[in-house]
């Protein structure tokens, strides 16, 4: 029977923890990542977190399996990684896609707004000019 998006967001929720911006915060203080996994026009409309890497969700596998070339240098399997998208959703399918894949300290923040409104330091949206 093929998975329908509830069921599957019910299986990523149950096993990666959603966290506030405060336990984020904390976290990126002790080495964590917050990755970014929102396509770039939602960053260039609206801004991104202070010192957070990007990835596109429709590039994580590529870029954390360590054995592709393409294998970004940020995604350890022994580092700490807190996601977000714009409201959750994409970040807890994600977190649970790097957890099938070996990393084992996986967040869900939630969306852009969460950290924002969570008092987390953004740099606005880019000014694309006249």
């Amino acid at each position: 029977m093929p998975l329908t998006v509830k069921e599957m967001m019910e299986a990523a929720n149950a096993v990666v923890e959603r966290i506030d911006a405060g336990r984020a915060k904390e976290l990126l203080g002790q080495g964590a990542l917050l990755l970014d996994i929102r396509d770039a026009p939602e960053l260039e409309r609206t801004g991104r977190a202070v010192g957070s890497h990007h990835i596109s969700r429709g590039m994580l596998e590529f870029r954390a399996d360590p054995d592709l070339p393409s294998h970004d240098p940020e995604l350890r399997m022994d580092r700490v990684i807190i996601l977000h998208c714009a409201s959750g959703g994409r970040a807890a399918l994600a977190g649970k896609l790097l957890k099938d894949m070996g990393y084992s300290h996986v967040y869900n923040l939630g969306g852009f707004a969460d950290w924002v409104n969570g008092g987390g330091e953004a740099i606005g949206p880019m000014d694309r000019g006249m």
